[in-house]
């Protein structure tokens, strides 16, 4: 076995016993024991009684609230009945000026709390997330160390929790839903303090959670294939020397820009193969980021390369006998893995009892069904079909499972990926380059110039040893992050279009923490509203080139790309969710199982919303997203971004003022519920109903002149012809 293979198998073990000794069956039902409540009704009625005396029933709303939150967390630790009673009596704050002060305290606190820890965090983890040389051991135990594992257990010991549990109100989502549209700034900024001490989970539980997604960000992190050394069944060599690709963005990127490619159509069935070994375990362990073996995928044959692409002090140690033995289930065991820490947290969240009603009810605040509908109202659409049909003449060819990534609708198919790449890398050769260039792209986009500088000073670019991610603050006096790639000879176009999205991020992080009114409502509703506001940028990352705009047709084509890329994403969405409700059906299930389930799901999911279009079934294609290992659930939040983003780009045209200005009022707006966020925002809810209406309106208006012309190359189009007459 190849010392790559070594390490996954070591990995894989390690995280297989965390798990086993995280999940057993006495501790959950032990931490079910603990999570329970010691204080009897009659001592919660007694301790009301006591502060209605005290205060009047012009507080007995928040009274009764108050002792019944702070019950509902109490636990046998934090003392008996006496204890509460008299902790409840004496630190109950009624409305006025000490209400109001205590307020201010809590929101001082836990900004400097949740700030420092924020920022230590981000240095521990600096080896591992920066392009800094090779990793050394200690640099994974420092990124999977969390210092403030115990800061919520402090909290609750120290019961400064349960003072904001006693005087500010916990709600629940149908609440937020049903009254939070009429609720002041103070009143949001109150829930979300109280909502804060929600979960009252150990700090063994949450150090154990932090060290699954430690271990899964650094698999996935690694995962990289050196495409020179991928051959075709007769040895040839498809892609330049020295292209590293990190899966699954960089190996997808890297199939979009073939679509300008007149010989792409090769290099992306190579890809597709790839990504099918990926997703069913079975590429070679040994070729894993290893450029000094090739690797055929048609066959998995593995033979020692004769071509050195790469810098040889940075490929360290004896190069690996070649081997086509597969990959262990690694990417399933860290899935499972991840799945099994959060499982343990499941006790301490009596309102949300499995990390799925989290992810939707806490962390996004839509419940799970409406996300599910909007999805399936885009895949669902008849317009599915009709654009698929336009896809097909432009390109000249029978739809291919990869195609779900066209992007021939984007302005961007007209340039190759070699043209890109040059221009980007003469313009940003190092990371500074591109984070001097900040105040120019930013003004670019509408800031004004006293306002772009106050964003670029905030934002510090970052080498990135992954594929790119944007880091925000949490202290109104920290700066934001924003992670790329950029190689050897400068920022490729993939590093760039990473840059820009992170970008939007970065500029939602800094007006949403240090501009913003109450840093309790730090933010934005969920993941999927930072998402939409980072496609904003992004949509526009040729436009900060110089090289698009005057096509009085490019709104058609946008919607075009944002309903295609959407009905791709969302179908991702639905295999993400379906496997974790899976997991908690299986809880015992093994990687291997895993594996098999995650296939079959997405199988599944593929028949029913993409076969009849491509042509073709039983296609895995969709499990391929790396964020299902180290995410978590997260991609739900790509779809629901897209959905969000459309909707919020059609307002920033409308609107009277430039898209700066805008973007920086409804980044203002905090961690709103979506709901009451949309409607602050652009004035409607959220709803897939204006994406489809542009979708039919373009294919009114370009559908008939659509094929084999628009943004497209003549040169990929023609090629795209020949090979669809050659298949």
């Amino acid at each position: 076995m190849t010392d790559r293979a070594d390490a996954v198998t070591a990995a894989v073990a390690a995280a297989t016993l965390t798990a086993a000794l995280a999940v057993a069956p006495a501790a959950l039902a032990a931490a079910a024991a603990e999570a329970a409540s010691p204080i009897p009704a009659e001592a919660i009625a007694a301790a009301e009684r006591d502060l209605l005396a005290a205060h009047g029933e012009a507080e007995g709303e928040r009274i009764r609230r108050g002792a019944a939150q702070v019950a509902r967390y109490w636990r046998t630790g934090d003392g008996d009945a006496e204890a509460y009673h008299a902790f409840v009596t004496a630190e109950f704050v009624p409305r006025g000026d000490a209400l109001d002060a205590l307020f201010a305290r809590f929101e001082f606190a836990l900004e400097r709390v949740d700030g420092y820890l924020l920022s230590l965090r981000r240095d521990l983890r600096r080896a591992t997330d920066l392009d800094l040389g090779p990793l050394l051991p200690i640099d994974r135990r420092l990124a999977a160390w969390s210092p403030g594992a115990h800061v919520d257990d402090d909290l609750f010991g120290n019961k400064i929790a349960f003072v904001a549990l006693l005087n500010f109100p916990v709600t629940t989502l149908d609440e937020r839903l049903e009254h939070g549209a009429g609720w002041s700034r103070r009143e949001w900024a109150e829930t979300r303090l109280a909502g804060r001490f929600t979960e009252r989970i150990p700090a063994e539980v949450s150090q154990r959670i932090t060290a699954a997604f430690a271990a899964a960000d650094t698999y996935i992190s690694e995962y990289n294939v050196w495409m020179h050394h991928l051959l075709t069944e007769d040895g040839r060599r498809l892609f330049p020397e020295g292209l590293r690709l990190i899966s699954h963005w960089g190996l997808r990127d890297e199939l979009k820009a073939r679509y300008a490619d007149p010989e792409g159509l090769p290099r992306q069935r190579m890809i597709a193969t790839v990504f099918d070994r990926i997703v069913r375990q079975q590429i070679p362990a040994a070729v894993i980021d290893e450029p000094r073996l090739d690797w055929t995928p048609a066959t998995d044959e593995v033979t020692r390369s004769e071509v050195v692409d790469y810098d040889p002090a940075a490929v360290p140690g004896p190069a690996p006998a070649p081997s086509a033995e597969r990959e262990p289930d690694a990417r399933f065991a860290h899935w499972r893995a991840t799945y099994r820490a959060l499982r343990e947290a499941d006790a301490y969240s009596p309102e949300n009892p499995t990390f799925v009603d989290r992810r939707f009810n806490v962390d996004r605040e839509i419940p799970e069904d409406e996300v599910r509908a909007l999805f399936e109202a885009v895949l669902g659409s008849p317009l599915g079909p009709r654009v698929a049909e336009l896809v097909v003449s432009r390109l000249g060819r029978p739809l291919e499972p990869f195609d779900i990534w066209y992007v021939g609708f984007r302005p961007r198919g007209a340039f190759s990926e070699e043209e890109l790449d040059a221009l980007t890398r003469e313009r940003y050769p190092t990371a500074d380059a591109f984070a001097a260039d900040l105040p120019r792209i930013l003004g670019d986009l509408g800031f004004p110039p006293e306002k772009a500088r106050f964003l670029a000073e905030r934002i510090v670019v970052d080498p990135s040893r992954g594929a790119g991610h944007a880091m925000g603050a949490a202290r109104r006096d920290d700066e934001a992050h924003l992670r790329t790639r950029v190689g050897a000879g400068g920022m490729d176009y993939k590093g760039y279009n990473i840059a820009v999205h992170e970008l939007g991020h970065n500029v939602e992080q800094v007006f949403s923490t240090t501009a913003i009114d109450h840093t309790l409502l730090q933010g934005v509703p969920n993941t999927a509203f930072t998402e939409a506001l980072a496609f904003v940028f992004q949509g526009r990352d040729l436009e900060l080139l110089g090289l698009a705009g005057g096509d009085p047709e490019a709104e058609h084509w946008k919607a075009l790309d944002t309903f295609w890329s959407t009905r791709e994403i969302a179908g991702v969405a639905l295999v993400d969710m379906a496997v974790w409700r899976w997991l908690y059906e299986h809880p015992e299930a093994s990687p291997a199982e895993l594996r098999a389930a995650v296939v079959e799901i997405a199988r599944e999911v593929w028949n029913r919303w993409y076969a009849d279009i491509f042509g073709v079934r039983d296609v895995p294609l969709l499990a391929v997203y790396s964020h299902m290992i180290d995410g978590a659930m997260y991609t739900p939040d790509y779809p629901l971004g897209h959905l969000i983003a459309f909707q919020v780009e059609e307002h920033f045209e409308t609107a009277d003022a430039p898209l700066g200005v805008e973007f920086e009022r409804v980044a203002l707006l905090g961690r709103l519920t979506p709901d009451a966020w949309m409607r602050r925002a652009v004035g409607a809810p959220l709803s897939a109903e204006p994406l489809l209406a542009a979708t039919a309106r373009a294919l009114a208006a370009v559908g008939a002149a659509g094929d084999g012309g628009g943004e497209d190359s003549a040169a990929a189009g023609t090629a795209n012809q020949a090979a669809g007459a050659a298949r």
